[in-house]
């Protein structure tokens, strides 16, 4: 028997995990605990006929436990029946805090909630709920996000939130259940325990512990601590409760930050937790020994906050009030910064910001001194400060760039960005310099012109210009730029028939995806670079609104909205093609990298952006491999372990976008080393099972590149794909080979050739037995140029090599000199006898029995 548990006094995020876990595991019992939450056990008082929970006592009796599920807790609950070789699976949303015995596993990721990883695989699974189920799971995601609120929510626990909306979840109950009122005795308990708290300053940090004795208390405290922690927004809370008559105290932590760990606590006093909600229960000590202690810890525990020194830009320029509007504005147009301090005899009395600087000049103030438009005060903040506070002082006094001070003296700034930095943003590159000069390098000079005259006009409009994705990736590699590809934080579509309306050319648009394509004129070119010559720079520029993407199901392809960069970067597939690079006048050059993608590509490494993305597209898997191969790169651990378990998803992708993504493949340099990677990873044998990559058909492609002359057998580009496809199943019996063109929904002509293979590999055996020029005629004639092709690069004995060759370079165009109209003057009518003598004809011209009309002649009234 399987059960599936989770931790006593149950908030809604364990009880909605029950849940979960029985929807994915239907043979598994999913046990209540014997302590539930108030607000939980007033919602399964209304709605537990809907939900599939049974109590412990009513347990199958007599039966062994042989698996038991853990969800949202890594502490198993022991129930009669289990067995020392009891398998252990445990689902949490918190890091594993243990060494786990061998039959224990664990999986999960930090989100803001358990429920979230269940509820991305009931969608992916496409499981139905009803509306009662979907709306517990969206009480246990709300409740331990803080209705999405709380810092540890993820960008997943807002996606799965919205599934369960569409699912039919209910807000209304939801609303009702999160704020369910107190009970007389909790609200009395909570009043006496914000009355009991006190604030300590701790390392940057501000901590309260709220203390309070309730003898005759019998709900759950978390509740209260929950509220109270809302109410005054500490960095931690510490929540202590004497109970019967002091024999018992109730200790409940929670945490907002990583630099405190809760549950370091907790342990002190044999209790548990993760790192940001703990709880213990303390016997046979009074609650003033355990405040006492708990006081002595905290200095211990408390890691410091960040603070302003680890955040600020060192060696700020500042303004003199003697400097004018027009010494700031070159000031900021040389070194690209958003502001200066204004400082008179060392003290800092005012701020001057680019937006006063650019309202001045419209009202031609360019000779007025910078202390008429700077935004005047004396707002400074230490080097010592927490980032809390200069937070705090960014709020109160509206400034986006604090000076930093020490000793009375200004050291540096801290700005919004430092800020937005600390928190997870893409800091201002140290590197801005040299992507600048690589990016100047890159783009010839024309299109460099083209690109600054593209900037200027975005900023007219309020849109930002970026590059992004590949082409910064290759730019930062060292490669030239050749196709232009702009995103706009934007309208995409409106910067780019502004730029034809003002420039020439002519813009074509596509509303659905808000691209855009401006095909460049001569008249273009001449008004952005003058007589430089153009004629071997792009001949168009693309451009796209940043978007975002979404699934409505594992394979689908995309839905679109309108985004900012950050999401539109975050749709892509690995993080190395998540770079972008700012392209507006003020910000020329700066280097944006929210997800790790400068450093992977400097460590060769492919990582996908998060565990979902071969579930979202499992195309990717073959993208992976082409980057690999292309850049010598490896895909980490990680992505290959998230690739081995999507490859299943495989079989649910079109075949349309299969094939496309072997086209891509196909026309890498060396496209077997792709291939190689593929197989390695299954995923060529999870296209079609006959599909195998060896020696052979390694030798067999780089024989395809080095030894077949495309000249010679008549073949185009585009006939590459072909011969690649042709190679792979070149040793496909028929019945497979079928099969492959309708996984790949193999386009018709390219079909029909394919399915020549198995019929002249079939006739080799009589090409090679043949001994007259005819007889190979004969057997070749009807099959195309390409499929030959591909026969002789495969065939393996050099005597069939020559014979195919001599087909196609003499004996195929071997003609006769009399025809039909010879055949009609010698008294024959038109009928199947002209093609026999004809046929006969060419015969004798192939096996050099005539080599003139007068032979032919001869030859024919032989026959006749």
């Amino acid at each position: 028997m399987d059960v599936i548990l989770t931790h006593e006094n149950t908030d809604f995020d364990a009880l909605a995990s029950l849940l979960g876990a029985s929807k994915l595991f239907p043979a598994a019992i999913p046990v209540l605990p014997r302590r539930i939450n108030r607000n939980g056990r007033a919602f399964l008082a209304l709605y537990d006929t809907e939900l599939p929970f049974i109590d412990p006592d009513d347990l199958p009796r007599r039966r062994k436990i042989s698996r038991a599920i853990l969800v949202d807790t890594q502490s198993l609950t022991t129930l009669k029946g289990m067995g020392r070789d009891l398998q252990v699976d445990i689902i949490d949303h918190h890091e594993l805090d243990r060494e786990l015995p061998p039959s224990w596993t664990f999986s999960g990721e930090t989100l803001g909630a358990t429920t979230t990883l269940l509820i991305e695989e009931i969608s992916a699974r496409a499981l139905k709920l009803t509306w009662v189920e979907a709306t517990l799971l969206l009480l246990g995601i709300y409740e331990d996000t803080g209705s999405l609120s709380y810092q540890a929510t993820s960008a997943r626990d807002v996606r799965a939130a919205a599934w369960l909306l569409d699912q039919g979840a209910r807000l209304d109950v939801v609303n009702e259940f999160l704020h369910h009122p107190l009970a007389p005795e909790q609200r009395e308990l909570y009043e006496r325990l914000l009355e009991q708290s006190e604030t300590h300053e701790i390392k940057g940090h501000t901590i309260i512990v709220a203390w309070a004795k309730a003898p005759e208390f019998s709900e759950e405290i978390s509740t209260l601590a929950h509220k109270l922690r809302e109410l005054l927004e500490p960095s931690a809370l510490f929540v202590i409760v004497a109970l019967d008559d002091g024999k018992r105290v109730q200790l409940v932590a929670r945490s907002t930050t990583d630099d405190i760990d809760v549950s370091v606590v907790a342990k002190r006093f044999d209790g548990g937790g993760h790192k940001r909600a703990a709880a213990a229960l303390i016997r046979r000590r009074p609650l003033p020994a355990v405040r006492e202690e708990l006081l002595r810890l905290l200095p211990e525990i408390v890691q410091p906050s960040a603070t302003v020194a680890q955040v600020m830009s060192l060696g700020v320029q500042t303004l003199s009030p003697q400097n004018t509007v027009a010494d700031a504005a070159e000031r900021m147009q040389r070194t690209g910064h958003e502001g200066y301090p204004v400082v008179a005899e060392e003290n800092v009395i005012g701020l001057l910001t680019r937006r006063a600087v650019d309202r001045a000049l419209q009202f031609k103030m360019t000779g007025a001194p910078v202390t008429q438009v700077m935004e005047a005060g004396s707002v400074t903040v230490n080097i010592h400060d927490s980032v809390t506070h200069l937070q705090q002082t960014m709020i109160e006094s509206g400034w986006g760039q604090i000076p930093v001070v020490q000793d009375g003296q200004v050291v540096g700034v801290a700005t919004r960005t430092d800020l937005i930095a600390l928190w997870g943003a893409p800091p201002q590159t140290s590197q801005r310099g040299d992507v600048v000069a690589l990016l100047e390098q890159a783009l010839a000079e024309p299109a460099l012109a083209l690109i600054r005259h593209i900037s200027r006009e975005a900023r007219a409009l309020g849109f930002v210009p970026y590059f992004v994705g590949g082409l910064v990736r290759d730019l930062l590699l060292g490669s030239s730029i050749v196709d232009v590809d702009l995103v706009i934080e934007g309208d995409a579509i409106a910067l780019a028939r502004r730029l034809a309306d003002d420039l020439g050319g002519r813009a074509t648009t596509h509303k659905r995806f808000g691209t855009a394509k401006w095909l460049l004129s001569p008249r273009v070119w001449q008004r952005v670079a003058g007589d430089i010559p153009h004629e071997s720079l792009p001949p168009s520029v693309d451009f796209a609104t940043a978007r975002t993407e979404f699934y409505t199901h594992p394979t689908a392809l995309p839905q679109v909205e309108r985004s900012s960069i950050k999401q539109d970067l975050h749709r892509r597939d690995f993080t190395i093609n998540t770079l972008a690079l700012r392209l507006d006048p003020d910000h020329w050059g700066e280097l944006l990298d929210f997800y790790g993608g400068e450093a992977d590509l400097q460590d060769n490494v492919i990582r996908v952006l998060h565990s979902l993305s071969f579930v979202d597209d499992p195309t990717r898997m073959l993208r992976a491999a082409r980057l690999e191969s292309r850049l010598g790169f490896h895909l980490d651990p990680r992505s290959e372990e998230l690739i081995a378990d999507g490859l299943p998803l495989l079989k649910r992708v079109s075949g349309d976008r299969i094939r496309h993504e072997l086209e891509q493949l196909f026309a890498e340099p060396e496209p077997e080393r792709a291939l190689h990677r593929l197989d390695e990873l299954g995923v060529l044998t999870s296209i079609h099972p006959g599909l195998r990559y060896d020696k052979w058909l390694e030798t067999k492609w780089g024989a395809f590149r080095t030894d077949l002359q495309p000249k010679i057998w008549g073949l185009e580009q585009k006939d590459s794909f072909f011969l690649y496809l042709a190679l792979l199943a070149y040793r496909l019996n028929g019945e497979e080979l079928e099969e492959l063109i309708a996984r790949l929904k193999v386009k018709h002509d390219d079909a029909e050739d394919l399915r020549l293979l198995p019929n002249l590999k079939n006739s080799l055996p009589q090409l090679g037995r043949a001994r007259r020029p005819s007889a190979v005629y004969h057997l070749l004639q009807h099959y195309p140029a390409r499929v030959l092709a591909a026969v002789w690069v495969a065939a393996g004995r050099k005597r069939l090599r020559q014979r195919l060759l001599r087909y196609q370079t003499e004996w195929r165009l071997v003609e006769t000199e009399l025809g039909g109209d010879d055949l009609k003057e010698m008294g024959l009518k038109p009928g199947p006898l002209f093609g026999q003598l004809l046929s006969a004809l060419r015969d004798a011209r192939l096996n050099g029995k005539v080599s003139s009309r007068e032979e032919e002649e001869a030859f024919l009234e032989k026959l006749l």
